[in-house]
């Protein structure tokens, strides 16, 4: 009766998804690390009292509004060249809870979109969070759940509380997509020493995407994030199973379009003069057009560089303008720069 019952539901599954009145279309999914996006109210149940914004001297509503003003500018900017619209999802970390997202969602030119939010609390001991935030005209929320990464410390034992990996599972124009965002434990203590971390980590949004490819094989999986590694690394590399090269790509194998840029000397965020490329769109085999012969189909990956988005001068000249630093806010965006993916549909 269970296998009757599997069979039906896949069966009106598969005539929804192939039986539409198809169109061409033109999305961008997009992530951006907000750096530290907290609000000025002190909550006394998290570490917040630490966050950029709280330690500063200036007046902290009005840091607080030009924070959220220049975010919304550079988000109502990610891939409108290649569009000419707003991004349709975007995967955003270090945020510290729903309010900051709503109230970003509402500023400058994203109040006139009909943005929503998919985001849950996680236990990170910084109290930030990961979170997505989409357009409800071309995109419905079929699930969402996050999925705790649990890690203990290697040196005492005690558990290491940190971000979820958020799963939304939803209809982009109708068709039904996979999307995990990742905010994955940093390099605090040095790369080697936190490297099991983000093997952790890896191993869990490894699981997650496999768990999907056993109820739907050719699934569409986007795994988006600030990995704290780069496309090279053991955790990315090996263990998501990741490839630079589209052609021969196995089932079990997800392509990174970012590795190739890597390789060019690209990346997101800069540390000690060297770029690194912590964020990424990893994508399944079917997300492709070279095996996805119909509906949504990759079409390029790219970083957002606007010449504002860099200091053009000083000791940082080169390096991600950011919007912290010594204690003040100095008027900047982000410590790392937003990546992003078209995707296409052609009637």
């Amino acid at each position: 009766m269970r296998n009757i019952t599997l069979i039906v539901i896949l069966y009106f599954y598969y005539i929804d998804l192939y039986c539409q009145d198809y169109k061409n279309e033109v999305h961008t999914i997009a992530f951006y690390n907000l750096e530290n996006l907290f609000d000025t109210i002190n909550d006394v149940t998290i570490n917040d009292e630490a966050s950029p914004i709280m330690e500063t001297s200036m007046n902290r509503t009005s840091v607080y509004q030009n924070k959220l003003k220049n975010l919304s500018k550079v988000i109502s900017e990610i891939g409108f060249a290649e569009t000419g619209s707003f991004p349709t999802i975007i995967g955003i970390c270090e945020v510290e809870n729903r309010l900051v997202v709503e109230d970003l969602i509402n500023t400058g030119k994203l109040k006139g979109i009909n943005y929503n939010i998919s985001h849950f609390d996680s236990p990170d001991n910084r109290g930030i969070d990961v979170g997505l935030i989409y357009n409800q005209d071309y995109f419905k929320i079929v699930r969402e759940k996050n999925i705790a990464l649990e890690m203990f410390d290697v040196d005492n034992g005690k558990q290491i509380f940190t971000r979820d990996q958020l799963l939304v599972e939803g209809l982009l124009s109708g068709e039904r997509i996979f999307i995990i965002i990742n905010h994955w434990p940093s390099r605090y203590g040095g790369a080697e020493r936190s490297k099991p971390y983000r093997n952790k980590a890896a191993e869990l949004n490894r699981f997650i995407i496999d768990s999907i490819n056993v109820v739907d094989q050719n699934a569409k999986i986007f795994t988006i994030g600030d990995f704290n590694d780069d496309p090279t690394d053991e955790s990315i590399k090996k263990i998501l199973k990741t490839v630079k090269e589209k052609n021969k790509l196995l089932s079990s194998e997800m392509y990174n379009p970012y590795e190739k840029m890597f390789d060019d000397g690209y990346g997101t965020l800069k540390y000690r003069g060297v770029w690194n490329m912590f964020d990424q769109i990893i994508l399944s085999k079917y997300s492709l057009k070279d095996y996805n012969k119909i509906n949504f189909y990759f079409d390029g990956a790219y970083i957002h560089t606007e010449s504002y988005l860099i200091n053009q001068d000083g000791n940082y000249k080169g390096y991600p303008f950011r919007s912290f630093a010594g204690g003040n806010f100095i008027g900047g965006y982000s410590d790392h720069l937003p990546v992003y993916i078209i995707l296409k549909r052609e009637q």
